[in-house]
């Protein structure tokens, strides 16, 4: 069991070295980080055979576990409000912000999305031992593809209590144990949580390892489990763009990432005003607080005198702060001046940069320059103009006529989301249960013998 200490008194000990209060803090720091450095490698090693018996484990043994968690949380809904409650109340003794608070509360709704998540990825089909694209060789044996687990999952995320939920679900379906470290601001919640989690699985009699919650805030944890080569396959970082920076310089596990949700919309020259409007209020204000909402708006010149203010208009009902180009100025006349850092920008806030192209070989000009390969969207009745887009934006997930809230794995099907990755390796986008699989060659013969 690891104590969460006050490490800053134990700091004062690193400015004065020579005496000995600084000697004795030097050594209580040395044990407090190698207590933590033995406490995660019990938690790789338990995990690393948890992850055995859970990868040989039958399909309806996984989906038990998915079914007996989903019964916890709904029958400890009031347990899980309490601690989240308990989070809330640090979290704005601490001076979070809005989106970070959003990101934070839970509440009945987002409890029965996280038992629908469990429930959907029940339905979803085993992803394990699947052999594809069998194939006879002139030598007469048989080559095909079986998916099988990665093995051990670290997963490390801010804010979000509703990840454990998630991430549990999609590890425990795709055969994979999973490390995870939750936030400090959103201790209680997930430790709530995971008792759900950990009553769900001795239900059905799989190993509680194949989930652990990390039970230290301390970043000295972090530091060690993205450096676990022995009994972690990958790292996957959720949260902001600092903790994904921080973990993929530390790392020395692979690590499947995204690091900013530059978002777009492009409305070109024949793109309907009444769903211009429904798609970018939505896309924009939806939810502030997610990586797929709306940053920067682009406006077919042709278009931006009939389509813009009406757009500007819903928007600023939803005082939503516009910034914009000159151009955009003439037309939105409460509009404040954009700079180039907005271009750039993730607000994750009620602020909407604004910019004025002169056609869609502009507008992907300007995705490309300043996007994040996220997720970016055409509003467009032109087909050529709508394929065109797809085929020359190089993001994660590229749309038509559709909300940039879309990308999701939820939405897309996936039952729910480990995260999403705009690196090109073998998962890319929203990553559910196939991004949790990697394959290997399996090879039948008949006796072949090679010439």
């Amino acid at each position: 069991m690891i104590v969460n200490r006050n490490k800053s008194d134990l700091d004062v000990g690193k400015t004065c070295p020579s005496t000995w209060f600084g000697i004795y803090c030097a050594l209580v720091n040395k044990s407090l980080v190698m207590t933590i450095k033995a406490y995660m490698h019990e938690l790789g090693s338990a995990a690393k055979l948890a992850a055995k018996r859970l990868a040989l484990s039958d399909l309806s043994r996984r989906n038990d576990a998915l079914k007996a968690i989903a019964t916890a949380v709904n029958t400890s809904r009031q347990d899980i409000l309490e601690a989240n409650e308990q989070d809330l109340v640090k979290a704005r003794a601490n001076g979070l912000d809005a989106a970070a608070i959003d990101r934070l509360t839970l509440d009945d709704q987002r409890l029965d999305a996280m038992i629908a998540s469990l429930q959907q990825v029940m339905t979803l089909a085993d992803p394990i031992g699947r052999v594809d694209q069998v194939q006879p060789m002139p030598s007469g044996i048989r080559v095909g593809k079986m998916r099988v687990p990665l093995g051990v999952i670290g997963i490390i995320y801010e804010s979000r209590p509703n990840v454990t939920v998630e991430a549990s679900s999609l590890c425990i379906k795709s055969g994979n144990a999973v490390i995870l470290r939750g936030g400090s601001e959103s201790f209680f919640s997930n430790q709530a949580i995971a008792r759900c989690i950990q009553s769900g699985l001795v239900a059905a009699n799989l190993p509680e390892a194949c989930v652990q919650v990390v039970d230290t805030t301390d970043r000295e944890a972090v530091a060690e489990l993205v450096t676990m080569n022995d009994y972690v396959n990958v790292i996957v970082p959720r949260g902001g763009k600092s903790l994904i920076e921080r973990v993929a310089a530390q790392a020395t596990v692979p690590v499947i990432k995204h690091l900013d949700g530059v978002c777009h919309i492009f409305v070109d020259e024949t793109a309907e005003t009444d769903m211009a409007v429904a798609l970018v209020l939505n896309a924009k204000t939806q939810r502030y607080g997610t990586c797929n909402t709306l940053e920067t708006l682009l406006v077919a010149r042709a278009v931006a005198p009939s389509v813009l203010p009406p757009i500007a208009a819903a928007l600023e009902a939803a005082q939503v702060e516009l910034r914009g180009c000159e151009e955009t100025r003439l037309l939105v006349k409460e509009c404040r001046p954009a700079h180039e850092d907005d271009w750039y920008a993730e607000y994750l806030a009620p602020i909407l940069a604004i910019r004025i192209v002169a056609d869609i070989t502009e507008a992907i000009q300007h995705i490309e320059h300043y996007g994040s390969h996220h997720t970016d969207a055409i509003i467009t009745q032109n087909h050529g103009h709508a394929e065109r887009f797809v085929r020359e934006v190089d993001s994660s997930s590229v749309m038509v006529n559709a909300s940039t809230r879309f990308a999701d794995g939820f939405e897309y099907g996936l039952g729910a989301e480990i995260g999403i990755s705009t690196d090109k390796i073998h998962a890319r986008g929203p990553v559910g249960l196939e991004g949790l699989t990697c394959q290997k060659y399996v090879v039948y013969g008949t006796g072949q013998i090679r010439c």
